[in-house]
């Protein structure tokens, strides 16, 4: 019997990826055995996020790294930092932002649901362009010219969403921040992979990057990094961590925390809804290090073995296409795309699927154009066949 048995919930197979909804993806056995060693004795929490730092500077190319509680936490953190500096009076009065910089620019056509993250700081988002592109009203997004445009006393931060799509290009707004003396927040939480792109937004100009812990890199669910200047990455550590100690006992690793800098110890900052455990940290310092040993090809033949499986049980069928995409991409996760065919429909097919014991949850984001995706990203080897045996038997 699982945990989950003993609480009456069913497992399911998830065949859509590392979706937060479907708890995330599958950890390696030595990520979840460095948790659990990880829970059996205590640290002095400063001085693990500053080890943490260090590993993650050396992954990425930046000064100083973090972890959060996921890449939104990061996100929050992020633009707290630049909205306060290391002013402890400041920390303590977020999110009310009265008389601080609490306005962050961001691209129009980039906004979504988890910019919450950033507006939880107390700021306003001041939004740039119009994306006549996606609307079919025309070709162009916003361009660099209007994002500097924007910029006023106000400004606390440039807020830049990543993607292959995103306009303007980066390199554009770093070079805008760094000459306006404005920080530049991306937001990369499902860029990896390709691998490349842990050191890609640094080496681009980015003052603050956030990353999914629990996405490609394998990590807890709920872990995210965030990494960039080192100054910033202070501030956002004390936004985030217990400094409930008198001044003169308070002695933090200067790695991380310089308290020469500070006036004052803060009081417990608006971070702290994002704690995270030791148990986290050291599951995605493991998995970061076994991201990185991996490399981008041997991931991409490992998924695309489950990929291969799926569509030769499928090939035959009259009632689907089968295709997969990003076959030859190592750099790219690679898929299996279904097009039904007749009278099949893909929310019907979706909804049996799930209805199904063990419940399978395949991704239904073009189910209107009657195609299902499959993302072998959270598949266990076992489960593979269970979803090919499962597919053709519905087909």
């Amino acid at each position: 019997m699982s945990v989950f048995d003993q609480f009456g919930v069913s497992p399911i197979i998830n065949a859509k990826g590392p979706a937060t909804r479907l708890s995330g993806g599958i950890m390696r056995p030595e990520v979840s055995q460095a948790m659990v060693e990880a829970s059996q004795c205590c640290v002095d929490m400063a001085e693990l996020q500053a080890a943490a730092s260090r590993v993650i500077a050396a992954a990425t190319g930046a000064e100083a790294g973090y972890v959060a509680s996921g890449a939104a936490a990061c996100l929050l953190l992020a633009t707290a930092a630049c909205v306060t500096g290391l002013d402890p009076g400041a920390m303590a009065r977020l999110p009310d932002t009265t008389g601080m910089k609490n306005e962050v620019v961001m691209v129009r056509s980039q906004r979504n649901f988890y910019d919450h993250a950033v507006r939880a700081a107390g700021v306003k988002i001041i939004e740039v362009g119009l994306p006549d592109r996606y609307a079919g009203a025309g070709v162009r997004d916003a361009e660099a010219w209007e994002i500097d445009d924007a910029i006023t006393e106000r400004t606390a931060a440039i807020f830049y969403v990543a993607d292959t799509q995103a306009q303007p290009p980066l390199k554009d707004l770093t070079r805008i921040g760094l000459a306006r003396g404005v920080p530049v927040i991306v937001d990369a939480a499902a860029q990896l992979p390709p691998q490349s792109n842990l050191k890609r937004f640094i080496t681009e100009g980015a003052d603050l990057v956030a990353y999914s812990g629990g996405k490609a890199l394998g990590g807890p669910q709920a872990s995210g990094i965030l990494c960039g200047r080192r100054d910033l990455i202070m501030a956002a550590a004390l936004h985030h961590l217990d400094h409930d100690i008198h001044w003169d006992m308070w002695e933090p690793p200067a790695a991380l925390i310089d308290k020469s800098r500070l006036k004052g110890a803060p009081q417990h900052g608006i971070g702290r809804t994002c704690k995270v455990g030791k148990e986290e940290i050291a599951g995605l310092l493991t998995a970061l290090r076994l991201f990185i040993a991996e490399g981008d090809a041997a991931r991409h033949a490992r998924w695309l073995k489950s990929i291969h499986l799926i569509a030769s049980r499928l090939s035959s069928s009259a009632a689907t296409a089968v295709r997969i995409r990003n076959e030859g991409l190592v750099e790219c996760v690679p898929q299996l795309e279904l097009t039904l065919q007749g009278e099949h429909s893909a929310a019907a097919v979706i909804d049996k699927l799930r209805r199904d014991n063990p419940s399978i949850h395949v991704d239904p984001a073009e189910r209107n154009a009657n195609r299902i995706i499959i993302n072998p990203m959270c598949l266990h080897e076992t489960e593979v066949e269970l979803v090919a045996e499962r597919l053709a038997a519905v087909l």
